[in-house]
């Protein structure tokens, strides 16, 4: 098959659910977030959990009020309460503050509990694919195999991931793997693209103190908001024993770093503080210490800090709620390359039972049409080129019976426009 200078990009992702819920935002606690020094939860209305010192596994005691912070799925009280004066003391929890900014910004928020699931496309109400964005602090537990086929599913199909790391050696829960060894598991084994993020912390990292290295940003470039954002523009961040991240542009060319180890070149792949990359339809925001989003209350057990506002001059709750609100945008590079729109380009029906992925577009002229189908791990599986189309409103039908369920992504290519789209194979 012949293959054009301008093509038409039209990703097709096979899931059981095809739309977000634009406005929520998951914080999760299934990852120890909450174990020995660490609060790292929006809301609690009990502090009872403990882990196994053996298995390391985190159990409920009831009755007791001075164990870990058992975060509820929906905060309390409820946020609709929330006003532009609303303290963060609102809600108890060491990250309650940004989750409280968010609330302010009418996004909606909630945590997935210590004994929750981290799924993708499937029925469960915190499945992620009811939520835009899904936020990770600090995690001191390792993604099983499914959780982490269902975060870069989540990411391909427009879902935006904000990781937060730690240094090194801060394996609170002591089943010996510390957050850049949990991040890294991730990042490099995740079975769907490996290292395809082009993000990976350094392992033995641990750093501490102020940097103002900002890499420049115009106005054009994808990240620009994030410096540039609703909440202001932050010049200085603040590590308190943090890691570093290394990025690597050959797996993934958007994957760049944004804020730099103090004397650090600004335009350069190590020593990277804080990044930012794309991965198909999706956005991931990435931070190195779980220090600047600490807002100083929570568990009365533990020792918190007011990383949030308190340090660099509150140049970390810019940085966060930009990143954030840059999470919670649609991600128009990946959807837009050009607008397809005006083709009026449909799939119907959608679920698809019969394996025959049926599709009409419009075309002003005639010109070259072609379809690729790739796996997750990027294999071409099928091509066909379309043929006897004419101006106006075509039909068309790909046999896919040769192609078992799952996910994966559909090119489909004109001369002129593109459009991004999502469709189930059931």
């Amino acid at each position: 098959m012949n293959i054009f200078k301008s093509s038409l990009l039209l990703i097709v992702i096979c899931i059981t659910t095809p739309s977000f819920s634009q406005n929520k935002i998951l914080f999760d606690a299934t990852k120890a977030e909450m174990c020995g020094n660490a609060d790292w939860i929006i809301d609690a209305d009990a502090h009872n959990i403990y882990f196994n010192s053996t298995t390391h596994i985190p159990y409920v005691s009831a009755g007791s009020t001075t164990g870990a912070s058992y975060a509820q799925r929906i905060p309390t009280p409820a946020q609709s309460g929330i006003t532009s004066t609303t303290l963060e003391t609102f809600w108890e929890g060491g990250i309650s503050a940004i989750a409280v900014d968010c609330a302010k910004q009418g996004y909606t928020v909630e945590t997935l509990p210590y004994n929750g699931s981290i799924t993708y496309g499937t029925n469960s109400v915190q499945d992620l694919s009811n939520y835009k964005t899904f936020v990770v602090t600090e995690p001191n537990t390792l993604f099983t195999t499914s959780e982490k086929i269902a975060i870069m599913n989540f990411i391909a199909n427009g879902g935006g991931l904000m990781m937060i790391c730690d240094h090194a050696g801060s394996d609170r829960n002591n089943d010996g793997n510390d957050p850049p060894t949990v991040w890294n598991d991730f990042l490099t084994n995740n079975g769907v693209a490996n290292n395809g993020l082009g993000i990976t912390f350094d392992i033995l990292s641990d750093i501490s103190g102020n940097s103002t290295s900002f890499a420049a940003l115009t106005t054009t470039n994808a990240y620009y908001s994030i410096f540039h954002g609703t909440f202001g523009v932050p010049t200085k961040v603040l590590w308190t024993g943090g890691a570093t991240m290394t990025i690597n542009t050959t797996n993934n060319s958007a994957a760049k770093g944004l804020v730099f180890k103090s004397g650090s070149s600004t335009t350069g792949l190590t020593n990277v503080l804080v990044a930012a990359t794309t991965y198909q339809n999706g956005k991931v925001f990435a931070i190195g210490d779980s220090s600047i989003i600490d807002d100083g209350t929570g568990d009365t057990g533990d020792t918190l800090y007011t990383g949030y506002t308190g340090d660099a001059s509150g140049n970390h709750q810019k940085l966060l709620m930009n990143g954030m609100i840059w999470l919670m945008t649609t991600n128009t590079a990946a959807n837009n390359e050009n607008s397809f729109d005006a083709n009026h380009f449909t799939i119907a029906p959608n679920p698809i039972q019969d394996k025959q992925i049926h599709f009409s577009f419009s075309l002003e002229e005639n010109q070259k049409t072609s379809v690729s189908i790739y796996d997750t791990l990027g294999r071409l599986v099928k091509e066909q080129t379309l043929n006897n189309l004419n101006t106006g409103v075509n039909y068309q039908t790909i046999d896919a019976s040769d192609l078992q369920l799952g996910l994966y992504i559909c090119k489909l290519a004109t001369a002129t426009n593109s459009k991004s789209l999502q469709v189930i194979l059931k």
